[in-house]
């Protein structure tokens, strides 16, 4: 048994280095490759809203948009959310079509529900509970922000946390655009 013992310790090693480089190898060099970009269409969804509504991004067309993927579990989006609220209240209403969304990143119900209810949010909190939209937007860090010009193509995309500046200078240009 003690030959045996070490051949398998070592084939077990080999396996798991070898599963490990693939893994690191795969995070390292994903493509970016039809992955949504700056000065291109997003794709689209069609997700259930916190309002039992399904919203479509068609139902944006022609308004400047911002779509936020975010999570709970998740302290920069916990921070930067009551920034998205004000920079909505601020400038929803001003003469330009402009809209928010937030795409919560697959969080039950009740998480989602309470922590609208608390931070008060009144733009559309949208639910991809099987991480759909995140993959086909190519989301690979929470929060990430992409900002839409009202002719449809994206204008610029942010991956971070974002202060209440950044969020308004972004909002500034995609409205003069």
């Amino acid at each position: 048994m003690g030959k045996n013992r070490r051949t398998i310790q070592i084939v077990i090693l080999l396996g798991v280095l070898l599963l490990g480089g693939y893994a690191i190898g795969k995070t390292l060099f994903v493509s970016d490759e039809g992955l949504p970009k700056a000065g291109e269409a997003p794709p689209d969804f069609a997700l259930l809203g916190t309002d039992g509504q399904v919203h479509r991004l068609a139902d944006y067309k022609g308004k400047a948009l911002v779509i936020n993927f975010w999570g709970t579990f998740c302290p920069p989006c916990v921070i930067e959310t009551p920034e998205f609220q004000r920079q909505y209240e601020k400038w929803n209403g001003q003469g330009k079509p402009f809209e928010i969304v937030g795409i919560n990143l697959s969080e039950d119900d009740l998480t989602v529900s309470s922590f609208v209810k608390e931070y008060g949010l009144t733009y559309d909190i949208l639910r991809d509970q099987r991480n759909k939209v995140e993959t086909l937007y190519g989301v690979r860090s929470y929060p990430t922000t992409f900002f839409i010009k009202p002719d449809g193509t994206i204008m610029d995309i942010y991956v971070g946390g974002m202060t209440e500046k950044d969020i308004d200078e972004r909002v500034k240009k995609l409205l003069q655009s």
